[in-house]
């Protein structure tokens, strides 16, 4: 797979509100970015000073199903959270959380349909082609965008997607190493992680 094209005109974010955030992993602290390209507003939830180079992140995609009602189907959910206890045990580190990524860019109605059809048979890739949609949509110019307004000069990206790697890279974000982030198989989610790994070559030894 091939990054989509680059967008004619740079994206353009407005830094909003941040606010302490304790959790479970440790404490944050939270800031909203609004993306005036696609009217979408991201997340940046950060720990210790992250300013600088070789920064821990993860840049993670919302997962409604995932992040918030604990779905088995994907590796979401467990993702986020182990992001944030490694940051938190780093002392240092961010994750941006992308909305409007959901079903890698689908939307959720239309990710609600792609599980039906994977519980028909269909894999998580033929189920978005058979809905008319990309294998995968999202984009990542905001993320980077982020990274820079925060003074982000280069990062550790904990991540199994090269298309991520090679879509920060391309938006002039220095990655000096690629942090495997992987969660381990379960009987919901096996087939989704092999067709991650053997149809869009995430980097997964399961």
């Amino acid at each position: 797979m091939k990054p989509e094209p680059a967008r004619p005109n740079p994206v353009q974010i407005v830094k909003g509100a941040s606010a302490r955030l304790p959790t479970a992993w440790g404490e944050f602290t939270i800031t909203s970015y609004f993306d005036q390209t696609t009217q979408i507003e991201h997340m940046a939830l950060h720990c210790g000073d992250v300013a600088g180079a070789e920064l821990l992140v993860r840049v993670h995609s919302e997962c409604l199903t995932g992040d918030i009602f604990g779905s088995l189907r994907c590796d979401c959910g467990p993702q986020l959270h182990m992001a944030m206890q490694r940051i938190s045990a780093a002392g240092r580190g961010l994750v941006i959380y992308m909305r409007g990524h959901e079903g890698r860019g689908i939307g959720i109605d239309q990710k609600l349909r792609a599980y039906t059809l994977q519980d028909q048979g269909l894999d998580t890739v033929d189920a978005n082609l058979a809905l008319g949609h990309p294998a995968d949509s999202r984009r990542f110019e905001a993320a980077a965008a982020i990274l820079k307004d925060l003074g982000v000069t280069s990062v550790c990206l904990m991540s199994n997607n090269p298309l991520k790697l090679l879509a920060l890279s391309n938006e002039g974000i220095a990655i000096v190493q690629r942090e495997p982030h992987e969660i381990d198989a379960n009987p919901e989610n096996a087939s989704y992680l092999n067709a991650k790994r053997l149809r869009l070559g995430h980097l997964l030894s399961n």
